[in-house]
């Protein structure tokens, strides 16, 4: 299985972060190499720090180098099909950010690691969340 990253597991992850529950870091320790991370993660993370939700010792530029070299990661590219699909990805809210990361997901045929409720709730979405 090869498997997207939603923003906050990725963080979690990289992190080692509590909040990330022990069978998804078990899955994403068994799947390196198979996981895959959108740029919108990364937009995510910037405003994350900018709000103060994420802390970062340094620049943000050199956290997100570093964690990517810690924990590397397949990039699932914005791409003109992600961007036709996401006018089609229908959730109850709308964050633009998890529009375009379920788009992602469909387009590059992958599943979605997240615990983000209303990303479960989508049928059409293959999701792990637990």
């Amino acid at each position: 299985m090869r498997f997207l990253l939603d923003t906050h597991i990725w963080i979690w992850y990289v992190l080692g972060s509590k909040d990330l529950p022990r069978s998804l870091r078990e899955a994403l320790d068994q799947a390196i190499g198979r996981c895959w991370l959108s740029p919108i993660s990364l937009w995510e993370a910037s405003l994350l720090n900018r709000k103060g939700r994420l802390r970062v010792h340094g620049s943000l530029e050199d956290w997100v180098e570093e964690a990517l070299e810690a924990v590397p990661m397949r990039e699932a590219g914005f791409s003109f099909e992600v961007a036709k699909t996401v006018t089609n990805v229908t959730l109850p809210h709308g964050d633009p950010a998890d529009h375009f990361i379920a788009a992602t997901a469909l387009v590059y045929e992958l599943t979605l690691v997240t615990v983000d409720g209303k990303l479960v709730d989508a049928e059409w979405l293959s999701t792990l969340t637990r």
